[in-house]
């Protein structure tokens, strides 16, 4: 029968042949894991300093995210969600829910602090840092939500 090594190649062939594949999907896979690892790291990075929005854009900011909870219904938004890293203590002190965990932020979730401070919480409104993800069992990322509903036992 004319080719039939055509039709059929020799096993150790394809083995070869599947073997390349397989570190050619590896290779892609290292580097695209990199590319996002680099990322991560550049985006933790950025938020880890100052917004630079003024005083005026950040306030703007929570009024719009704040007046659209309120007409979908919501008493309470998660207006951000960060890394643990962002926490200089990796979020242990917020998971914990010890005195003065707010002194452990940084960079931008740590303008939101602030901003609730001088502006949202003398208006009645919350705020709450709680860890939103566990993987692994271990904390993860950090949700801020501002809260306008009355249960003051709900504040930490």
């Amino acid at each position: 029968m004319p080719g039939l090594d055509d039709l059929i190649p020799n096993a150790t062939q394809i083995r070869k042949e599947a073997a390349l594949k397989e570190a050619e999907k590896a290779e892609e896979y290292v580097r695209l894991a990199a590319a996002a690892e680099a990322e991560k790291r550049g985006l933790i990075e950025r938020l880890s300093k100052p917004s630079g929005k003024s005083e005026e854009e950040k306030i703007k900011l929570a009024a719009t995210i704040i007046q659209r909870a309120v007409r979908s219904g919501l008493t309470e938004v998660l207006v951000y969600r960060f890394p643990n890293s962002l926490c200089t203590d990796k979020g242990r002190a917020i998971n914990q829910m010890e005195k003065g965990w707010e002194n452990t932020l940084t960079g931008i979730p740590k303008e939101i602090f602030q901003l609730w401070t001088d502006y949202l919480k003398p208006r009645g409104y919350r705020i709450a840092y709680q860890i939103i993800d566990f993987p692994g069992g271990m904390p993860g990322d950090i949700g801020v939500t501002i809260s306008w509903d009355d249960d003051e036992s709900r504040d930490h």
